[in-house]
């Protein structure tokens, strides 16, 4: 049965490789540069909007949503805001801001913070344009189908994408259980990356968000199909930038060298994974954010090291490359020069001072952990490696074991 599983997992990738690249795929047009924020009305103006919807966390909406109203008001674009976005936001949530928009008769969407505010602000721009289609059953590949209002993404961390991605992550507060809407039609239209935005970013959290950043372009790279030329090449120099950049940006959050490239290099990574798909380090990673609230950047960063080292072999060949790329290692076998670029995140995850493990995940959670985890991964993950129930477990006790 398990052999029969895989070969049906493989045969679906293989045939949605086939499909996908019939699809047109598109990146937001990026807005960049120190002081970008004040473009926002111009591009407001071109989509004809006259009144939008802010959404945003509690602190980004008191320390810097205030910059880009204040570049609204000075421009005479009226607006409303909701800055009360959870970390791994809820349905709830999303209804609120969905309701929010219809009362005040908003036209489009700027979606400011990481990536749980831009995540509920696309799925309730989803909901807008599908009022007759819950969630939960948009819920997957291809099923929200309808074009959004116009959508702007401001990011204030390095590191999730969410400015580039297809996807929503979405929390049911009954259940406790993270699921992915993943369309075309959520690409943001804009992608807005002002430095100034990221300044402010405590160095614990411009680590895990760059690590974040670093597991999407590493698990698109790896993927073993649905990558195209583009994908590879945006994935290779997204890992470059961040191995060059992420902890300069940890020591001096007010280098804006590093902030500015770590921008570029999250966007590459968000593309990058937008187009060839995440693996089993975001399918575990997803089960940590629904169950004990863990934010996705920490949950990615420790687990992104174990399971590389269970691929083993099978990843080898494409890690030594980016040992080589990124000067980890550029001589002997791809075997040491795998090794060799694992065991540099691990040292990154020291010298930022992320853990080696999680001690928090209860042993009564783990079968739920795996039923999700291996739910979300097969069969539409591409990854290097298909995991049953017994890998999965043994991976799931590695991350408690090295806490």
């Amino acid at each position: 049965m398990i052999a029969v599983k895989k070969a049906y997992y493989r045969s679906f990738q293989a045939v949605f490789n086939i499909g996908a690249r019939c699809l047109h795929w598109r990146r937001p047009i990026p807005v960049s540069g120190p002081g970008s924020i004040g473009k926002i009305p111009e591009l407001l103006k071109q989509e004809k909007i006259e009144k939008v919807m802010l959404v945003t966390g509690p602190t980004v909406g008191r320390k810097l949503a205030p910059k880009i109203l204040s570049e609204l008001d000075a421009a005479g674009v009226a607006w409303t805001m909701f800055d009360r976005v959870e970390a791994n936001p809820s349905v709830d949530t999303v209804e609120k801001i969905r309701k929010s928009y219809l009362d005040s008769g908003c036209e489009g969407f700027i979606a400011v913070g990481g990536g749980s505010p831009m995540d509920a602000a696309k799925a309730a721009a989803a909901r807008v344009v599908r009022p007759n289609r819950e969630l939960g059953r948009m819920a997957g590949l291809l099923k929200v189908g309808k074009k959004l209002p116009p959508f702007i993404a401001v990011p204030t961390t390095a590191g999730t994408g969410s400015e580039t991605t297809i996807a929503a992550v979405i929390t049911d507060g009954a259940t406790h259980h993270k699921y992915a809407l993943m369309d075309l039609h959520l690409v943001p239209k804009y992608a807005v990356l002002d430095p100034g935005m990221t300044r402010e970013l405590p160095p614990a959290i411009t680590a895990t968000t760059g690590m974040d950043a670093l597991t999407h372009a590493v698990e698109a790279y790896l993927c073993w199909t649905y990558n195209t030329a583009e994908s590879i090449r945006l994935a290779e120099e997204a890992v470059c930038r961040i191995f060059r950049y992420l902890e300069r940006a940890y020591r001096d959050g007010g280098d804006m060298e590093a902030r500015t490239e770590m921008l570029i290099a999250a966007y590459q990574a968000g593309f990058a994974f937008t187009r060839a798909g995440v693996g089993n380090v975001h399918a575990i990673a997803h089960t940590l954010g629904g169950l004990y609230n863990t934010p996705h950047g920490l949950a990615n960063a420790v687990i992104l090291p174990i399971v590389l080292e269970d691929y083993g072999e099978a990843v080898f060949p494409k890690l030594a490359h980016l040992a080589e790329l990124t000067g980890v290692k550029t001589e002997g076998t791809d075997a040491e020069k795998a090794r060799a670029f694992i065991g540099e995140i691990r040292a990154m995850n020291r010298r930022m001072d992320i853990p080696a493990g999680f001690d928090h995940i209860r042993e009564e959670d783990i079968p739920q952990m795996v039923k999700w985890a291996l739910a979300e991964a097969n069969p539409v993950y591409p990854v290097p490696v298909l995991y049953d129930e017994k890998r999965c477990e043994a991976v799931i006790r590695r991350i408690i074991a090295e806490a």
